[in-house]
């Protein structure tokens, strides 16, 4: 009997595929027999996941999706996908009025731009396979919620929610589906690199119903259902994943 929730067979590009979010749906689609291909900028942390997946069942790509001209070039190299996460981003905490020109470009071309290119670079390029699955990792900041010091990160990621919504629309004649998850606070490196001590994110953690942040393995999971055949009747949402964090 066939299992509509499974991705085997299936060919899934996956960017950030180095830690975090990225790694776990990396891992969590190859064990459900997906063939993977990886992107990231961090070589060593790319190696490292590939090297956790059977041989053969995945490729990778060391590549600063910022750079556009290298972006073409290795999506020129891309099989025909299945499925696409793209998930590539950093974690960015700034006051509104502490924040200059070079703020913004940074992270709205790491967190915006890059996912805008790849997804026009793969469809301009012929690289989607009708009925595949595209799935954006968004956040809950800036679209569910706003957060102090959180304004140009949410603005980064409410973007790629109105980008998806209008994107969906648009493929929905090739049956290709586009949806977004948005993810609360997740155990990643990302949030340990943005400066805020252990006392301040325990605290914040009580902000939330279930007591603790969200692992990335949690996410992951709902992103390979967003891939599987179970939801070719699902686009243009955002499935909200934040430990009950909106309800309060």
């Amino acid at each position: 009997m066939k299992n509509p929730f499974s991705v085997e067979g299936k060919t899934i590009l996956i960017t950030g595929a180095a830690s975090g979010i990225g790694k776990a749906t990396t891992l969590q689609c190859a064990e459900m027999g997906a063939k993977v291909i990886l992107l990231d900028l961090n070589e060593d942390g790319l190696n490292a996941t590939k090297g956790e997946i059977a041989e053969g069942c995945a490729e990778s790509f060391a590549l600063n999706l910022t750079d556009f001209d290298a972006l073409c070039e290795t999506v020129s190299q891309l099989p025909k996908l299945d499925g696409v996460v793209s998930n590539a981003g950093i974690f960015y905490s700034m006051m509104a009025k502490l924040s200059d020109r070079k703020d913004m470009e940074k992270i709205f071309e790491i967190n915006t731009f890059s996912h805008i290119n790849l997804l026009q670079q793969l469809m301009e390029q012929k690289k989607l396979n009708k009925g595949a699955s595209i799935v954006i990792t968004s956040s809950m900041s800036g679209v569910f919620c706003g957060a102090v010091g959180g304004s140009l990160y949410g603005a980064t990621k409410s973007a790629l929610a109105g980008y998806a919504k209008a994107l969906a629309i648009e493929l929905a004649p090739r049956g290709i589906r586009v949806n977004t998850v948005h993810p609360g606070m997740i155990n990643t490196p990302l949030i340990h690199s943005a400066a805020l001590s252990q006392d301040v994110l325990d605290e914040d953690k009580k902000n939330y119903p279930l007591g603790r942040y969200g692992e990335p393995e949690e996410v992951a999971y709902s992103i390979v259902y967003l891939l599987s055949d179970a939801t070719q009747w699902i686009t243009g949402t955002q499935l909200l994943i934040d430990g009950g964090f909106s309800v309060k």
